[in-house]
């Protein structure tokens, strides 16, 4: 007799919505081979882990690292059997990992995403490539439709980790969202390395507006939502098709990660301050109302104070929607490692710290005049005397919400217009019109 927990896998992803769309991949495998899957739990018999790894960034190696550990000491410990460890970290630093934990069982890189099932069940199934076990809520879902990337940003390891660009074909696309369609899924979080990359190595040319065109088709999908393109040769047909179709979300998340000329130019971005400005011109003139998220690096090697103020006023006359921030830190084998680190840590802090207090004040000012507007929302979650919604100017996880007063039961995952009744920094408030 099978040991209790014997055919049950905990799967813990960490890092990016990227890996975790590889997670649900590999979870419909197994699933199909007969197990039964946890996902992210602490709480469960499962007797084999597998460990989805990110390795981007400081922060999240260390915590890829000590969740490994955790699992390798529960294995010491004999509650668990089998530990497989996956993904980003385990693609760049399979070696060290193998001599510094050797606890263990396997590990497996991003490109080599399906050696886990063959492990555990033999063989990866070919006919499921586009089936998933969602881990997010039922109405929203994340469709990753390429891996890798070309550019080549100095800070930047994930050419290093997931290669070059490959993009997935677009009847793939179109199947998978139509299967999380059928099973109930409304918003679709479009995302990739680089999104307005997509198409160029199947085609031969950009191809993300007309992808994006196919997917208004599917029925069943009321919002699609466009995450991480890259602001260098935007593509203008992209542009257009987000201005004509009702069911793009009127915003974008494109990380700019600096405006000085001087740090986009040894950050390898290229792109200018000047062809950033004229970038947001055009969409804001040709999407009215659109919500623009980015991202900002600061103190990356050779980062001068007049560098951070000139990012300053940029950043205060453009009032970005959304705006998050990070330090610089540096990834050995990318092209900034070779550079001085010369910004002083602390100094780094601060000016993260400045940053994000400026953009909490242009946050509120930009709440504010939503006082009083109408909007359609999708009800995410219940917390206390609140419904907690979105708009389409917000995507989950990142971004603010709008906490929903309601004397009427409300569905999580339906659509509702509500009348926004107050606002600070990074929420709004709303009631109930229908």
């Amino acid at each position: 007799m099978a040991r209790k927990g014997a055919k049950k896998i905990n799967v813990v992803t960490l890092g990016c919505s990227k890996n975790l769309v590889d997670s649900e991949h590999i979870m419909a495998q197994l699933e199909a081979a007969g197990y039964r899957l946890e996902f992210d739990s602490n709480d469960t018999d499962a007797k084999i882990v597998i460990v989805n790894t990110c390795g981007f960034i400081g922060d999240a190696k260390e915590e890829s690292i000590e969740t490994i550990l955790s699992f390798a000491q529960a294995k010491e410990e004999g509650m668990i059997d089998k530990l497989y460890v996956i993904g980003c970290l385990s693609e760049r630093y399979a070696d060290e990992l193998r001599n510094e934990i050797p606890e263990v069982d396997q590990y497996f890189g991003v490109r080599d995403i399906t050696g886990v099932v063959r492990e555990l069940c033999g063989e990866w199934r070919d006919d499921l490539a586009t089936a998933r076990v969602q881990t997010t809520p039922d109405h929203y879902a994340y469709l990753k439709i390429s891996e890798g990337c070309n550019w080549h940003c100095a800070y930047c390891a994930i050419p290093l980790i997931r290669g070059r660009h490959i993009s997935v074909p677009m009847e793939s696309l179109i199947e998978e969202a139509t299967k999380l369609a059928e099973s109930g899924v409304k918003e679709l979080i479009v995302v990739a390395q680089d999104t307005t990359y997509y198409g160029i190595d199947l085609y031969g040319r950009r191809a993300l507006a007309e992808l994006l065109e196919k997917l208004c088709r599917v029925e069943g999908i009321e919002w699609i939502r466009l995450h991480y393109a890259y602001p260098t040769d935007f593509p203008d047909d992209v542009i257009e098709v987000m201005a004509r179709e009702e069911k793009i979300c009127k915003y974008l998340d494109i990380p700019l990660q600096h405006v000085s000329d001087n740090q986009l130019k040894a950050m390898r971005r290229r792109i200018d301050k000047q062809g950033s400005i004229e970038l947001i011109e055009r969409l804001r003139s040709r999407i009215p109302d659109i919500a623009l998220r980015t991202t900002m690096l600061v103190g990356f090697p050779g980062e001068t104070e007049e560098d951070f103020e000139e990012l300053l006023e940029f950043v205060r006359q453009t009032k970005f929607e959304r705006l998050g921030a990070f330090a610089y830190s540096e990834e050995e084998g990318t092209p900034s490692a070779k550079m001085e680190d010369n910004v002083p840590a602390d100094v780094k802090e601060s000016r993260v710290e400045r940053l994000m207090e400026l953009q909490g004040s242009l946050s509120l000012g930009n709440n504010q005049r939503r006082v009083g507007e109408e909007m359609k929302v999708i009800i995410d979650s219940r917390e206390g005397d609140f419904w907690i919604g979105r708009s389409q100017y917000d995507s989950p996880e990142v971004d603010q919400e709008l906490l929903i007063s309601s004397p009427k039961r409300l569905k999580i995952g339906e659509f509702y217009t509500v009348r926004i009744t107050e606002a600070d920094e990074f929420d709004l408030y709303a009631e109930l019109v229908k």
